[in-house]
């Protein structure tokens, strides 16, 4: 009986989900404009969210913060620490066989990652 009714709501849910596929790139504006056709929020209001989603997520990835950050069901962004790389000599260049370069320093650094989540992956 359970499968019955999970198999029920697994069918509703992919018909309710049943959009036309958008076939040129938004700019913000369309996107608040879309959000808030949908949603009976004013262009402002959902402006407001966004930034208040951008500040949060600003939050959670500078430095001394938790480093990570999950839109549910979405992505995941995430800081990866990078560390420094020591200058080297005399490599192998790739580029022209036979010859020999150096390799510039490069300091430790902070680098976002963004992860797709499964119901991003099922979007596609």
């Amino acid at each position: 009986m359970a499968a019955k009714k999970a198999a029920k709501k697994a069918a509703a849910k992919k018909a309710a989900k049943k959009l036309p596929a958008i076939k040129g790139k938004y700019t913000k504006s369309a996107i608040l404009a879309e959000i808030s056709e949908n949603t009976d929020l004013s262009k402002k209001e959902v402006g407001a969210v966004l930034d208040s989603l951008s500040d949060i997520i600003a939050r959670h990835v500078k430095k001394g913060a938790v480093g990570e950050f999950t839109l549910p069901g979405l992505l995941k962004i995430k800081t990866v620490k990078k560390p420094r790389r020591p200058a080297r000599k005399g490599v192998p260049n790739p580029f022209r066989p036979g010859e020999l370069m150096d390799i510039a320093a490069k300091p430790a650094s902070t680098k976002i990652k963004v992860l797709p989540l499964k119901g991003l992956k099922e979007m596609v």
